[in-house]
């Protein structure tokens, strides 16, 4: 039974880019990028809105505020399978954020979200420093940019194609890159409960095809494949196979075990493909939620003609095979202790120079 099915209003823009009076909310961007020398990096910055006594989240539902921000940010080295990441359980807005007429959110004292123009950003944080440019018009998840989940519904749409150049950062070290970024911002009344369960892939082809495809639930499940060709041709299925392969990891720190290795089939488009991580270690611990996220190589067939890609796995839901309560416990505690408000006469007031 769906409890939190809403009743549908058609997405605009810019409006629909800005916070909605949600339950739960993220602004998510990934991106597969390249050294003038051909060193390979993915990256991934997810700024998250959420009412804390809603969310049914159990660590965040003791937090006393109306709606908490949370951040994750992650940057991988594809060659030498080093990976950094980030995770905030608590952000700090600027004010001014979310009220300017394009998007815009300065948050965790150095993080930002700029539009500088609509559907092109500037993107910072403590390992990249990129700006974008969507070279395709926005897509509508299921057509309208909002599906039923069975449990839930939630407004969904997809910047699947942004040109992208900038600066990473690599130990202690600023390198150019260039590449491809993809944008998600989705919003919800349903909770984010931890037992949501999901598989979700973005898909950039060299052929000028973005795919974005998933299954969410764990029971009872639903299914969704949505594409957008270089000449802004969209379709929708829900008519999706994913099948595993023997490539998996499992998580010293939590025993979960990733399924990393898929061959994804959408017979409606008569696509096959099979994906494949650049790392295997790439695990994210929030509190008591883990899951996977990172970069992918992406080779196949649509309509018998050889394609490949990059794009993204993110994989929620791997059950945990350690008692591992008091470690998540410490790690938050840990990133709590590093938040600039617990330093208030250091952090919080240093200058923000992002680059230009």
């Amino acid at each position: 039974m769906n409890k939190y099915k809403e009743r549908y209003k058609a997405i605009k823009f810019p409006q629909d880019e800005q916070k909605h009076d949600h339950v739960i909310e993220w602004w998510y961007f990934n991106g597969n990028l390249k050294t003038k020398d051909g060193r390979s990096f993915s990256y991934m910055n997810t700024l998250f809105s959420a009412k804390p006594k809603q969310v049914k989240i159990p660590f965040l539902s003791k937090i006393p505020l109306k709606n908490l921000y949370f951040s994750h940010s992650l940057l991988s080295d594809n060659n030498k399978n080093k990976f950094w990441h980030k995770v905030n359980p608590i952000c700090l807005l600027d004010p001014n954020s979310f009220t300017k007429p394009l998007l815009w959110a300065h948050y965790d004292n150095a993080c930002l979200i700029e539009e500088t123009s609509l559907f092109n950003y500037h993107l910072v944080n403590r390992f990249v420093d990129l700006k974008m440019s969507l070279v395709k018009k926005p897509l509508l998840l299921n057509k309208k940019g909002f599906i039923d989940l069975k449990v839930k519904t939630t407004y969904y749409y997809s910047l699947t194609r942004l040109e992208t150049t900038g600066l990473i950062k690599v130990n202690d070290k600023w390198l150019e890159v260039s590449g491809l970024s993809w944008m998600d911002h989705q919003w919800a009344q349903g909770p984010l409960i931890r037992g949501d369960k999901w598989t979700w892939f973005s898909i950039q082809l060299e052929d000028g095809t973005d795919i974005v495809c998933f299954v969410y639930g764990d029971k009872e499940k639903t299914f969704h494949a949505s594409l957008i060709d270089k000449n802004n041709r969209t379709k929708f299925t829900d008519n999706v196979v994913f099948k595993t392969t023997n490539n998996k990891y499992t998580s010293k720190e939590t025993g979960s075990e990733y399924q990393l290795g898929y061959e994804i089939i959408i017979p409606d488009w008569d696509v096959n493909l099979q994906v494949e991580p650049f790392n295997k270690k790439q695990e994210m611990v929030f509190g008591t939620i883990n899951y996977w996220e990172g970069g992918m190589k992406v080779a196949g067939v649509i309509k018998n003609k050889k394609v490949k890609g990059d794009g993204f796995m993110e994989l929620v839901g791997s059950p945990m095979k350690k008692s591992v309560f008091n470690v998540y416990l410490k790690k938050f505690r840990q990133e709590l202790s590093n938040q600039p408000w617990q330093r208030l006469g250091q952090g919080i007031n240093e200058k923000f120079k992002p680059y230009k």
